[in-house]
């Protein structure tokens, strides 16, 4: 039963007073900001750290070639026709020179998917593994 100071006793008689008890909040946020205030330093405070600082790693540029189907169904492997006989040594010599060779296929609209994809399974017979396609 809470009691108040300022009122007469007889003014309320035995009823009891509905009043917030504040003691406990005062207490609980008291012992929050005593916990806030012994935490806030170490959570601020910064480590003096001497960190290595990495070098940045040399680009490895892979060769680049450019193999494009066009309608007729012939070849054109960086700027030079083709026909399918000469593609395959084409790519077999591009593949032996550097096997690590991107190899970027394009083909004509109204290229014949068969030209298409004759083109890349020389490729596959060469020994490229790096293909794209535009």
């Amino acid at each position: 039963m809470a009691v108040t100071a300022y009122s007469p006793a007889g003014r309320f008689g035995n009823d009891t007073v509905a009043e917030i008890n504040v003691t406990p909040l005062v207490d609980v946020m008291l012992v929050l900001l005593i916990i806030f205030m012994v935490t806030a330093p170490a959570v601020t405070g910064q480590l003096k750290l001497s960190l290595p600082v990495p070098t940045p790693a040399p680009e490895r540029t892979s060769p680049k070639a450019e193999l494009n189907v066009q309608q007729d169904g012939s070849f054109v492997l960086d700027g030079r026709a083709l026909t399918r006989a000469q593609l395959s040594t084409a790519l077999t010599a591009l593949a032996v020179e550097n096997p690590e060779t991107v190899l970027t296929v394009d083909a004509n609209a109204d290229a014949d998917y068969q030209a298409f994809a004759q083109a890349l399974a020389a490729a596959d017979e060469a020994g490229i593994r790096n293909l794209s396609t535009k």
